[in-house]
């Protein structure tokens, strides 16, 4: 970790219930991972299902501590979403990275992989092996 500066991780999901869960069990899994700076951004600013630009570059404000953002999406509209954002230039913390992750493992990986200390590279990396576990 650079400067001691935890890598911030959001979680953006359709549902604001799915997006604090997966929060809540990554940061279970990861024995707490009480330095990791972890938000969920779900559903809309009304509580309905979808995805909130605001709400994700709130979350991602929310989170970064200098070391860079990782942003794991659910699915495809998230996804434009986030990158939408990122293509804006000005909506989200400098060094925030959008990761092709699945969400619920991926999110267990970063966030224990950032609880090591580890740099967004690493925390993308081990997020994104997540796609190869097997459960045969």
């Amino acid at each position: 970790m650079s400067d001691d500066k935890p890598v911030g991780i959001v979680l953006v999901s359709h549902s604001a219930q799915v997006a604090a869960s997966v929060a809540e069990l990554a940061r279970g899994l990861a024995g707490g991972a009480s330095d990791v700076p972890v938000a969920p951004a779900g559903g809309t600013e009304a509580g309905g299902l979808g995805t909130s630009a605001e709400l994700i570059s709130a979350a991602a404000a929310s989170v970064d501590r200098g070391a860079g953002v990782a942003v794991i999406t659910d699915l495809g509209s998230a996804v434009l979403t986030v990158k939408t954002l990122l293509a804006e230039g000005d909506e989200l913390p400098d060094g925030t990275r959008l990761v092709d992750a699945p969400f619920v493992e991926g999110a267990v990986a970063a966030v224990v992989t950032a609880a090591t200390g580890a740099d967004l590279d690493a925390v993308e990396a081990a997020a994104t092996e997540a796609y190869t576990y097997r459960k045969t």
